[in-house]
Parts: structure tokens; C-alpha cells; sequence
């Protein structure tokens, strides 16, 4: 359907000339009726034929909003690309509070807000926290993409902790290693972690085509880590061996030492997202492969005639000579 019409979408116009169809035949029958009442022995001459010519007319308008289309050919085109992936911290302390409306959904906000401003760069997910795996290979299907992301959650991995050295390792060991542009790691992180192996992780595997950023998630203030039952109620809070609430903060040193050795950046999270644009604006003078190419459909758009039959038979319709005649 979508190589027919540009915009199938758009096929919610077409009860436009139903509706009209009803209103035409229902006015003509009660037109009948009234001139029956009053014995007038008169009609409508060519009154069917206007009807015909104003349903067929807005049928042929309709079509023209479906953005009819031919196919005429294919082209080869040159694409030049980034290969990105975003690990996706899924520890508990990333269900706290302290950005609204947690630090997990402000997470997802950052690369939905990511995925909007890409055009051919390729992007993948790497979910972790105590270990991590790939959720989304890397891909330039935006609309997949959001529906991986959608379903993100800190249940994905089993265990505690937060180690972000493996996610770092699995990234750099899946992108691919013909690919002659710069390969992308973006962290987004509240930056706590237990292991604190991850800056030697990066280190074993620094190459001159990689590049490190880090979006840092939470407040210095820092919050308490929820506990939910089965219906999404809060029942109680994370606590240490000693029994006392666990008070989870954004520790941006680690997620600053991991973009200094990975020679990107560090950015902290904002409610404007303005984050993403420093982002999308440092990545945006880095070297993209340009080894790839696409080939797409080329198309003759016919909307131009359907519009032109339409409007012409309705004004055809509008001089159509309606003349009353005794029977």
C-alpha cells in the first residue's frame, strides 16, 4: 500500500464522499416527498446525474490525498553513517526519584529524544547492570528502535550492582571492524558502580576510532531506591546489611573519567534535554563511514491528475443545468 499511495494513512478521507452520498440521496428523497405533499408534479431533471458527478468528483479529490504514486526506477545512493550504541543502565538505582519522573524514564526520554534527531546513523541498545547483553543490534529502523527502547526496565538483568566495564567490552567487540568511521559509545548512567574496573576496561581497548560519551542521570542530593509490589505500589525501600536505607546519588566522576579516556564528553541530564544537543552536535564532526550505500525506490507522483479530474468534474456538477419539469 505504500508504494501505491505516499500517504495510505490518509485513507480515513474517503467516508468524506460516503457522508456526502447519504446527505445528497436523503435530501433529494425528502425533496420528493415535501413536492408529493404539496401535489406538485415537478422534478429535479438531472439531479442523479449532479449527484454522480460531486461522489465521483470527491472520490477523485480523496485519491489525490492518498498521494498516488508509480514506480519508475531505483537509485544507488551513497550514505555516510555513524555506528552509536547507547548503554542503558538498568540497576535498581535507577528506579529513584530524584529526576522526575525517575531516573530510568528520564533515561529513555534522552534517547527517544536522540532517535528524533538521527538520519542514516546506525544505533544499538546495550542493556546492563550487574552483567549485559545486546538488546538491539545496531540498526537505522528508528521506529524498532523506540519499540526496544519502550520496553526497557530495571527487571531486564537479574543480580545487583552496576558493571559497566562489560557493557563496554560487548560494545566494542560487536561493532564491526571494516567500518572505516568512528565507532560511538554513549553511557547513560547515574554513575554508580561496585567494581570500579571499568576506566581499565576502556583502557585494554582504546583505539583511535573509538569514542566514549557519558550523559549522567540523577542529582548529587541523591534519593532513596523504591521497592514496588505487584500493582506498582511503593511498599518499602532499598536497604544495607545494617538495615538502613540506601541513599543512591549521581556519582559523575566515574562517567567523567570514562569520557576522558575515551576522548568524548560528559554531559550532565537536564529537563530541557540539552544534553542531547551537545551530544548530537560533538558527534556530528566525527568520521562517518561512507562505504555504504542504499538503494530507493524513485516514484512519479500522480496525485496532479486525480486532483485536476476532480476539481473539474466538480465544477462540471456546479453548471450541470437542474430544470424543474412537469410530469
Amino acid at each position: 500500500m505504500s508504494q501505491i499511495f505516499k500517504y495510505p494513512n490518509h485513507y480515513i478521507y474517503m467516508v468524506i464522499p460516503i457522508i456526502v452520498l447519504l446527505i445528497l440521496v436523503l435530501g433529494r428523497r425528502k425533496k420528493a416527498g415535501i413536492l408529493t405533499k404539496m401535489r406538485l408534479n415537478l422534478t429535479m431533471k438531472y439531479e442523479k446525474i449532479r449527484i454522480v458527478i460531486i461522489v465521483v468528483s470527491l472520490v477523485l479529490l480523496c485519491i489525490a490525498l492518498l498521494g498516488p504514486q508509480k514506480l519508475t526506477g531505483t537509485m544507488e545512493v551513497k550514505r555516510e553513517r555513524l555506528d552509536i550504541y547507547v548503554l542503558l543502565d538498568t540497576s535498581k538505582s535507577m528506579l529513584v526519584e530524584d529526576t522526575l519522573p525517575n531516573r530510568l524514564e528520564r533515561e529513555k526520554q534522552i534517547v527517544h529524544h536522540i532517535l528524533a534527531s538521527l538520519d542514516g546513523d546506525r544505533i544499538g541498545f546495550i542493556p546492563f547492570s550487574s552483567s549485559a547483553y545486546i538488546q538491539m543490534p545496531l540498526t537505522d529502523d528508528y521506529n524498532m528502535a523506540k519499540m526496544f527502547l519502550d520496553v526497557v526496565d530495571t527487571d531486564m538483568i537479574g543480580g545487583g550492582g552496576s558493571d559497566v566495564g562489560k557493557a563496554i567490552k560487548l560494545a566494542y567487540d560487536s561493532f564491526e571492524r571494516t567500518t572505516l568511521g568512528d565507532k560511538v559509545i554513549l553511557i547513560i548512567s547515574d554513575g554508580e558502580e561496585h567494581d570500579k574496573e571499568s576506566e581499565e576496561a576502556l583502557k585494554a581497548i582504546m583505539d583511535d576510532q573509538l569514542k566514549v560519551y557519558a550523559i549522567g542521570v540523577g542529582t548529587s542530593e541523591g534519593g532513596l531506591i523504591p521497592i514496588y509490589n505487584e500493582t506498582g505500589q511503593v511498599t518499602d525501600y532499598k536497604k544495607d546489611k545494617n538495615g538502613n536505607p540506601v541513599m543512591s546519588k549521581l556519582n559523575d566522576a566515574t562517567l567523567k573519567g570514562l569520557a576522558k579516556i575515551g576522548h568524548g564528553a560528559y554531559y550532565a541530564s537536564t529537563m530541557d534535554a540539552h544534553e542531547v544537543n551537545a551530544f548530537l552536535s560533538s558527534i556530528a564532526s566525527l568520521k562517518k563511514d561512507g562505504n555504504t550505500t542504499k538503494e530507493i525506490n524513485q516514484y512519479q507522483q500522480l496525485y496532479p491528475y486525480f486532483l485536476g479530474m476532480g476539481l473539474s468534474l466538480f465544477l462540471i456538477a456546479y453548471l450541470v443545468p437542474v430544470r424543474r419539469q412537469k410530469i
